[in-house]
């Protein structure tokens, strides 16, 4: 009778469904597949264009509608395979230099896939990714000199990591409780300041944090592009004179347009005389200081209140994993923290853990970790600053050779890995000589040869190589400069063409 009633009740049920293959055996061949595939696509990198633009057709694919019913997995990864995989931005391959990126690695790529497959979810609690995470974060710490009763968390990238840093400068000193009252209750305007050449990425923090762009004021730079400290000090003077109240001074731990490093030696003993926060953008240098050769070019690093740094850059992580520093653990935490009743702490279980969300803006937190640490333990730390070292020797030796190049020249000083420097031309002068180099930096990308981005410095247009490659060789910066040898030449013959 039972089982009747049973039956009975549910026969009129809906089939209950899941995401998971029917035919795990299938999946399986599939993943296998993929991987090989994956290992063929990194080892033979160096035989692909470096970018190439997509063909119509391919285009047309992305704005196919939504798909209301199931297909195969195969073909879906089929059309992966032709439609993504061939088509990349490039910044794995050995002569992408556009941006400063890092070039990834497939042990990280590994880490991402495994931390997707167990799905943890990082807004904290006890089990083992928020160990991880935390593991990483005091790896960090290491690497950058801080004590370990400092704090840190893992971001999306640079840009977020000097957001979270210059909060909490902004909260700590604001003189009153900013999170309370906000920032219209403070008594005097908050002054921040760093080099004309900091990175977009503060303008957008000042703004998020409701002080305005006029809140950070830009400090002239020396010869080597270096922020002037006579002129912060005088600035500083000027704007407490004013009524206005310096709360902290970001130091450049290379410079986005050229790798200029700060002294940070300097800036750190200004700002604890003029008692200032110190705040230190190091998402393109700060990892110089695992350089064996190199890490006496960010000394002073480790006096900062906070650093930005970015392991998706020099140690090659997957995107995306930035990582911000905070010296003072308190000050960090009573910036972000807020313990709603579902998710408060208890004495044993999964809510016994620490809750990573007091540390940042996201509660729900992807596991980044594990790409990081999958790496470093597999090639250690020496390496990695091996491959600085190495990356720092290019970028001289490629200045070198434009050097040596009566037709090139160099426009920026070389400090680092950051290359400026441009085709002469005939002489050619501002705007036709723009338009010269600018034609030679499209044709390098459109044949696939090497991917440059171009910039401007003390109002002079240049190309701009960043090397940061750990794939990168000697002979792909013999050729750089002789296929820009032969476009220069070409182009100028025949005009810049479209």
């Amino acid at each position: 009778m039972d089982a009747m009633l049973k039956a009975a009740g549910t026969a009129g049920m809906v089939a209950e469904e899941t995401l998971d293959p029917v035919d795990w055996a299938d999946v399986q061949a599939l993943s296998h597949r993929i991987v090989d595939d994956a290992v063929d696509y990194l080892r033979d990198v160096r035989e692909r264009p470096v970018w190439q633009d997509m063909p119509a057709e391919v285009r047309e694919f992305f704005a196919e509608p939504l798909p209301q019913s199931p297909q195969p997995l195969a073909q879906v990864y089929g059309e992966v395979a032709r439609n993504v995989m061939a088509y990349p931005m490039g910044n794995i391959h050995p002569r992408f230099w556009s941006w400063y990126m890092g070039s990834s690695n497939f042990t990280g790529a590994l880490g991402d896939f495994l931390a997707a497959v167990q799905g943890s979810n990082l807004g904290g609690g006890n089990h083992a990714a928020a160990l991880m995470d935390s593991q990483v974060v005091d790896w960090c710490k290491q690497m950058m000199g801080f004590p370990q009763s400092a704090s840190g968390t893992l971001v999306s990238g640079g840009s977020m990591a000097n957001i979270i840093g210059l909060t909490v400068a902004r909260n700590a000193r604001a003189g009153i409780d900013v999170r309370e009252h906000g920032v219209a209750a403070i008594d005097k305007p908050l002054r921040f300041y760093g080099s004309d050449q900091l990175h977009s990425c503060h303008r957008k923090a000042m703004e998020a944090l409701g002080l305005g762009n006029r809140a950070l004021r830009r400090i002239p730079t020396d010869a080597g592009l270096r922020i002037d400290i006579d002129a912060l000090r005088a600035a500083i003077t000027e704007d407490r004179q004013a009524g206005f109240r310096p709360a902290c001074v970001i130091g450049t731990a290379g410079t986005v347009n050229t790798g200029a490093i700060d002294d940070l030696q300097a800036l750190a003993r200004l700002a604890a005389q003029e008692d200032l926060w110190f705040h230190v953008d190091g998402c393109i240098g700060a990892l110089i200081a695992i350089a064996p050769e190199n890490s006496h070019r960010v000394a002073g690093i480790e006096h900062a209140h906070s650093i930005a740094l970015d392991p998706h850059k020099w140690l090659h992580a997957p995107f995306e994993v930035g990582c911000v520093l905070i010296r003072d653990a308190s000050a960090h935490r009573s910036t972000f923290a807020v313990t709603p009743e579902f998710l408060e702490s208890t004495p044993r279980g999964l809510a016994s853990g620490q809750w990573l969300h007091d540390f940042g803006l996201q509660t729900s937190r992807g596991f980044r970790a594990l790409k990081v640490w999958m790496a470093l333990k597999q090639h250690g730390i020496e390496k990695f600053g091996r491959l600085i070292d190495q990356n720092i020797a290019q970028g001289h030796c490629l200045g070198a050779l434009i050097e040596a190049e009566p037709l090139l020249e160099l426009v920026a000083p070389l400090s680092i890995n950051i290359v400026c420097f441009r085709y002469r031309g005939d002489g050619l002068t501002g705007e036709r000589q723009k338009a010269l180099n600018t034609e030679i930096m499209l044709r390098l990308q459109e044949d696939g040869i090497a991917a440059l981005s171009d910039t401007t410095v003390h109002g002079q247009h240049c190309l701009r190589a960043a090397i940061n490659n750990h794939r990168t060789r000697r002979d792909d910066l013999d050729l750089l400069v002789r296929e820009t040898l032969r476009l220069g030449l070409e182009v100028s013959r025949r005009g810049t063409a479209g």
